[in-house]
């Protein structure tokens, strides 16, 4: 009963305070094209204040997390870490599936911040798109984040990563940043109750550029499934 009380607290909170924010983030993106990203980051801190204290879930971060030009390749669970890396890294360009950014309102106030759309079927040009974009983000010192299995996976399942990934490693040469996020335990997809708990980031070594694309796909992979039960609990 109180997870269900909580659960729907944090539906109306977070989302009557996502749509004020969405507005101002309109009104202010011809005037102060930066603030677009201002507004962006205190949604993100919005929705964390949501998940601590209305949901009972505190975050941790187990690893070093290193800066720079790097990849990042996050495990994609729940809608939590979408939003919650903008309290992660410091004004991220994360690569999204096309459709989010045709949601009326949010997608514009998206694509103003800087999402990279991603056009599942157009291959090539998709991957040019990606690498343009990652390389403007990186140049403005940006953190650049990709969700490598392309949409939100249950907890425990370890899908192989899309084509994507090995196109994007190649073409960016950048060394790759693998994180693991259990947040579907407590926030799985598509469910109104979230329980309380903590969710975990963690981070995996870094790996290099060069390496051939099954290697590089292979460290990657287990990194980022560091966290599922059987890995969890070697």
């Amino acid at each position: 009963m109180i997870t269900a009380l909580r659960s729907l607290a944090f539906m109306l909170v977070f989302y009557s305070g996502s749509l004020l924010l969405v507005l101002s983030a309109l009104l202010v993106a011809w005037p102060w094209p930066a603030g677009v990203q201002v507004i962006a980051t205190a949604w993100s801190r919005f929705h964390r204040f949501c998940t601590r204290w209305l949901l009972g879930q505190k975050i941790r971060i187990v690893g070093d997390l290193p800066e720079g030009r790097y990849l990042y390749i996050v495990k994609h669970e729940s809608m939590f870490e979408t939003i919650d890396l903008l309290c992660v890294f410091d004004r991220p360009v994360i690569a999204a599936k096309r459709e989010l950014l045709d949601i009326p309102l949010w997608g514009r106030i998206a694509r103003l911040y800087g999402l990279i759309p991603v056009e599942r079927s157009a291959g090539a040009s998709a991957l040019r798109t990606l690498r343009a974009a990652a390389r403007a983000a990186t140049d403005q010192g940006r953190a650049v984040c990709l969700f490598p299995e392309g949409t939100r996976v249950p907890h425990g399942e370890s899908p192989p990563l899309r084509a994507g990934f090995a196109g994007l490693y190649s073409l960016l040469a950048l060394p790759v940043v693998p994180i693991a996020v259990d947040s579907g335990r407590l926030s799985p997809r598509g469910k109104f109750m979230k329980r309380p708990g903590i969710i975990t980031y963690k981070v995996g070594d870094v790996v290099p550029t060069g390496l051939d694309r099954r290697e590089a796909e292979a460290r990657v992979h287990a990194a980022i499934n560091a966290l599922n039960p059987l890995s969890s609990a070697a």
